[in-house]
C-alpha cells in the first residue's frame, strides 16, 4: 500500500525557525547554522508564507514568537530531539577525551615524546594536554582529568595520589666541563659552576651533606625556573646541573651530559611526580588506561628503554 506524501515545509525553513526560537535570537541561530542573518530570516519569512501564519513578532529589531510559533517551535523540538538520537543510534561514539596537566618540563623532556605510544594504542581515547608551572588544586578545575603534579603530592578529599617512581637526581655537566674540573675532592668541591633551579625541591646543599661535601655559601651559577633549561645550560657547559636521570636522559644516551666525578659521587632518591585524579573516577577506562600506560613506560624508562 502506496502512503500519502508528506506534506512537509522546506527543511532548511523548518531548521531556521527551529534553530532561532530554540536560541532566541535570529543571530545566534545564523552562527550555528553557518548562515547570514538575512538568510536565517529569509527561511522564516518563507515559512510564514507557506504556513499563513506568522510565526514571530518583528519590533525594534527584536523577534519574539507569536502563539502559533511557541506550538510550532514546542512541535519542531520533539521532533528534531528525535531526529537527532535516531541519527546517534547509527553514529560511532565520540572518542573519549582525556585532559591531562603537568609542568613544562614534564611534557617537553618526558611525556611528549613518548604520547605517540599512548596515541597509537588508544585511538579511541583523545589526548588534550595543557602544562603550567603554577600548582593545580584538581577541585578546582573539573576540566582536568588527570594531573601530574610536581615536587609536593597535592592532598584533598577524594583525590588519589601516586609516585610516578623513584627518581635519580645526579650531578651532571657537559664532558668537556667535567673534564677541566677533574676529580672532585672535598677541598674543590664548592668551586665548580652550580646551575640552579628555582623550581626544584631538590637542592644543592642535599647533594653536598649526601656526598660528606662542606656546603657552599652562596650559588655560583645562573638560575633557572624549570629543569628544561637547566639541562639546555648543562649542554651548553654554563656550569653543573642538579637534575633528574629522568630528564636528561636523551642528552645522556648522546654524550651531551656525563655525570659530574665519573659517577662515582653519590645521586639523590626522590619522589618528585605524582598521577593525581579523583577517586570517583578510578574505574574509568580512560583514566586506567593512562595510569597503566604510564606506571608501564616509568617502568621502562628506568630499565633504560
Amino acid at each position: 500500500m502506496d502512503r500519502p506524501m508528506r506534506r512537509i515545509p522546506s527543511f532548511p525553513a523548518l531548521r531556521a525557525f527551529e534553530a532561532a526560537a530554540r536560541l532566541g535570537s535570529f543571530a545566534r541561530a545564523s552562527e550555528e547554522l553557518h548562515l547570514t542573518p538575512s538568510a536565517v530570516s529569509h527561511q522564516i519569512r518563507a515559512l510564514e508564507r507557506n504556513l499563513g501564519r506568522a510565526l514571530f513578532r518583528r519590533a525594534n529589531r527584536q523577534a519574539t514568537l507569536t502563539a502559533d510559533g511557541e506550538r510550532l517551535s514546542a512541535g519542531l523540538a520533539q521532533a528534531f530531539d528525535a531526529i537527532e538520537a535516531a541519527c546517534a543510534e547509527l553514529s560511532p561514539p565520540p572518542p573519549s577525551a582525556l585532559a591531562v596537566h603537568c609542568t613544562p618540563s614534564f611534557a617537553a623532556k618526558w611525556l611528549g615524546p613518548r604520547l605517540h605510544d599512548f596515541v597509537e594504542a588508544h585511538p579511541d581515547i583523545g589526548i588534550r594536554l595543557s602544562s603550567n608551572a603554577d600548582p593545580i588544586d584538581l577541585g578546582r578545575h573539573a576540566e582536568i582529568d588527570i594531573l601530574i603534579a610536581y615536587g609536593r603530592p597535592p592532598r584533598g578529599p577524594g583525590l588519589t595520589v601516586e609516585a610516578l617512581g623513584l627518581e635519580e637526581i645526579a650531578a651532571l655537566c657537559a664532558p668537556e666541563l667535567a673534564r677541566s674540573l677533574g676529580p672532585i675532592e672535598p677541598a674543590t668541591a664548592q668551586r665548580f659552576p652550580r646551575l640552579d633551579s628555582s623550581f626544584s625541591p631538590v637542592r644543592w646543599p642535599d647533594w653536598f651533606a649526601r656526598n660528606a661535601f662542606s656546603a657552599p655559601a652562596a650559588a655560583s651559577g645562573p638560575a633557572f625556573d624549570r629543569g628544561s633549561l637547566v639541562i639546555a645550560a648543562a649542554v651548553q657547559g654554563l656550569g653543573v646541573a642538579l637534575e633528574s636521570l629522568r630528564f636528561a636522559q636523551d642528552e645522556l644516551r648522546a654524550g651531551q651530559l656525563v655525570r659530574l666525578g665519573d659517577g662515582q659521587l653519590e645521586s639523590l632518591y626522590r619522589d618528585l611526580h605524582f598521577i593525581c585524579y579523583r577517586e570517583r573516577d578510578r574505574d574509568l577506562e580512560k583514566i586506567r588506561a593512562f595510569r597503566r600506560w604510564l606506571l608501564e613506560r616509568e617502568q621502562e624508562s628506568r630499565a633504560g628503554g
